[in-house]
């Protein structure tokens, strides 16, 4: 990547506002706040509005609560009033919400850093590279490229991104230049074993219920090829969880012998229905997400159809039959 003409913009302008998609997970958060503790370190002034809160298990990331969902503690208005907009870990209206409305109508500067294979055309300059494992790598990068010193903060930040969108360094993603990235960030002050507890091991007893009652409906179609699962509302409820326990639970899916790919229809509060989507190697998911107006990357997709969960089922079925079977 030719980080030349960003490091420039950067240089040049004082004010900065960085966004990422809807629902952030930790690559999202973790490539804001990184990329936050660069600008900071060299002088300007960084505020974080999403389309979405950060989750509650995420919020270790961001002690002081710097990272706002936009109406709630930053205005259209203010986010608007910068130099320079950023764009991380999307490249896609859909994922933005009201938060892409507000950056089609700034007049600052628009940048785009990502490393998914889907995306629209944002009016913005690009750094893309699908060859990233995660967006964080990319952040840790352009660091590099200005010149700043990591501290632990930000080591931190970037390792959570990457760690966690590679799934703790097991999916095929990671490569030698994840590792050579992983081990700088460590030297920087990341704790590897602090990061993995606060992620994975705070499950709540409501989690527990909620993943033992999604996981014994499990089914299975396409010879064995194709697992998948839903959760509806009445789960949540009954097992006193939300959505975000859900988080990686389709990638239990993939732990069953044969199966080449997966998918969980989660029933959202506002009724539509969240649909995350996994493969093995050689099978794209994102060219089914695509189909809804969704995407992602060829093995890790998805979409939110407003639909009910019956249809979704019934729509995303058929496509994810055809995908496993070539």
């Amino acid at each position: 990547m030719d980080w030349s003409p960003l490091v420039e913009l950067i240089h040049g302008h004082q004010r900065f506002v960085l966004s990422s998609h809807v629902r952030p997970d930790a690559d999202a958060i973790g490539s804001e706040l990184g990329l936050a503790f660069a600008l900071e370190s060299l002088g300007k002034s960084v505020r974080i509005v999403n389309p979405s809160a950060a989750p509650a298990t995420l919020l270790f990331l961001d002690p002081t609560c710097r990272i706002h969902k936009l109406g709630e503690g930053m205005s259209d208005a203010e986010a608007r009033d910068t130099d320079v907009h950023i764009i991380v870990d999307t490249s896609a209206w859909g994922q933005l919400l009201d938060v892409g409305a507000a950056f089609k109508k700034t007049a600052a500067k628009k940048v785009v850093i990502d490393h998914h294979v889907s995306s629209d055309a944002l009016g913005a300059m690009e750094f893309k590279d699908t060859t990233a494992a995660a967006t964080g790598e990319l952040i840790f990068e352009l660091t590099m490229a200005l010149g700043c010193k990591i501290g632990p903060q930000a080591a931190n930040a970037l390792y959570c991104a990457i760690a966690t969108d590679t799934g703790w360094f097991r999916f095929p993603s990671t490569t030698s230049r994840t590792m050579r990235i992983i081990s700088h960030l460590i030297d920087a002050g990341a704790e590897p074993h602090t990061l993995f507890r606060l992620l994975y091991e705070q499950q709540t007893v409501s989690r527990s219920r909620l993943v033992g009652r999604v996981l014994s409906r499990i089914a299975m179609e396409a010879d064995g090829k194709l697992a998948y699962l839903w959760v509806t509302l009445r789960d949540f409820r009954e097992c006193g969880a939300s959505p975000v326990d859900t988080e990686d639970l389709v990638n239990e899916c993939l732990r069953i012998g044969g199966v080449l790919g997966a998918f969980i229809a989660i029933e959202q509060p506002n009724q539509h229905i969240k649909v995350s989507m996994r493969s093995r190697l050689g099978i794209n998911v994102a060219a089914v997400a695509e189909v809804f107006g969704g995407g992602g990357h060829k093995q890790a997709a998805g979409v939110v159809i407003p639909t009910t969960l019956a249809e979704a089922l019934a729509k995303v079925l058929p496509l994810m039959q055809r995908a496993v079977q070539g």
